[in-house]
């Protein structure tokens, strides 16, 4: 076992301290609309994290993500530009379960890893990257595309370093993060992913923490990353910060039924605990309230994911 990221471990205090309080209150809340009807059942509710069963209090304003990305409304810019991933997988460091999902993360004290171009004015760093799911391939990803859902998606979080000095800064200051957004398709085996899959038995319960080197996060991304969405929103997670920049793939990534089984593997408890399975560890959508979503292509020539 070796210590937390100096990248997130305060931050994260923060969102184990929310945790904690809001998984005493048995109120539900709706879920979100979708295309499924299996994914607006109280049985889905009633697995989902307990985080989302109860009253969240949130940050005031009108930037909250996930959302559903509907196509025909969203605005091609000829302005955004290419983006450009540089990443060093000796950077890597370790794997955390934080009881919500497991974390991935990065060396973030160099520009070793670094997110420009885009609709980025800025060069940020990555910190981690992480994955949402579901308890089937029938929903998990966060954010849709005209309400078609995806089995899982991964956010690559990266945070602003020429503004400031800190992630924990970061985090809560406007332009302070961008996080890339890739949907997951069950096809064939993904062969980048599998070390990863390899060493998640390791972090079966909450706080398990293994080491994990030399893993390029570069491997995640689709073939294509000059398609994408973006536009101003949130953090998914406590403290829901409307400080992110999403930037979301259009092309997604295929990886193979039994990796994503591994995943749902996990546990949202401890050894100590009940266990309960780490399954549909997403948030509700949030609405949109007038943003706009920019599209780097034009949406109508090229076929939606």
């Amino acid at each position: 076992m070796v210590s937390f990221s100096a990248a997130v471990r305060p931050v994260v205090s923060h969102f184990q301290r929310q945790l904690v309080r809001h998984t005493r209150s048995p109120r539900m809340t709706p879920v979100r609309r979708c295309n499924l009807t299996a994914c607006s059942s109280k049985y889905v509710l009633s697995q989902m994290h307990p985080m989302w069963q109860g009253p969240l209090v949130v940050p005031g304003g009108d930037r909250q993500s996930p959302i559903d990305i509907a196509v025909r409304k969203t605005v091609f810019d000829s302005e955004l530009k290419p983006l450009v991933a540089t990443y060093d997988p000796q950077t890597c460091q370790q794997i955390w379960n934080n009881g919500y999902s497991f974390l991935v993360e990065y060396d973030d004290t160099t520009d070793k890893n670094t997110l420009k171009g885009g609709p980025l004015k800025d060069k940020f760093r990555l910190c981690q990257f992480h994955f949402h799911w579901g308890e089937s391939n029938d929903w998990g990803s966060e954010h849709t595309v005209d309400r078609r859902l995806f089995p899982a998606e991964l956010h690559l979080v990266h945070w602003n370093s020429d503004r400031y000095t800190l992630f924990e800064e970061a985090v809560m200051e406007e332009n302070g993060l961008a996080v890339i957004g890739v949907f997951l398709k069950v096809g064939k085996r993904h062969e980048g992913l599998q070390k990863l899959v390899d060493a998640l038995p390791a972090i079966r319960h909450k706080d398990s923490i293994v080491e994990f080197n030399r893993f390029d996060p570069g491997c995640l991304l689709p073939a294509n990353i000059d398609d994408y969405w973006t536009y101003h929103g949130s953090l998914t997670t406590p403290p829901l910060t409307e400080s992110v920049s999403w930037i979301v793939m259009k092309q997604h990534i295929e990886v193979s039924h039994d990796q994503l089984a591994v995943f749902r593997s996990l546990l949202f408890t401890s050894a100590e605990e009940v266990q309960k399975s780490m399954v549909n560890n997403f948030r509700v959508q949030q609405p949109l309230r007038g943003r706009t979503v920019r599209s780097s292509f034009t949406p109508f020539l090229q076929e939606a994911p």
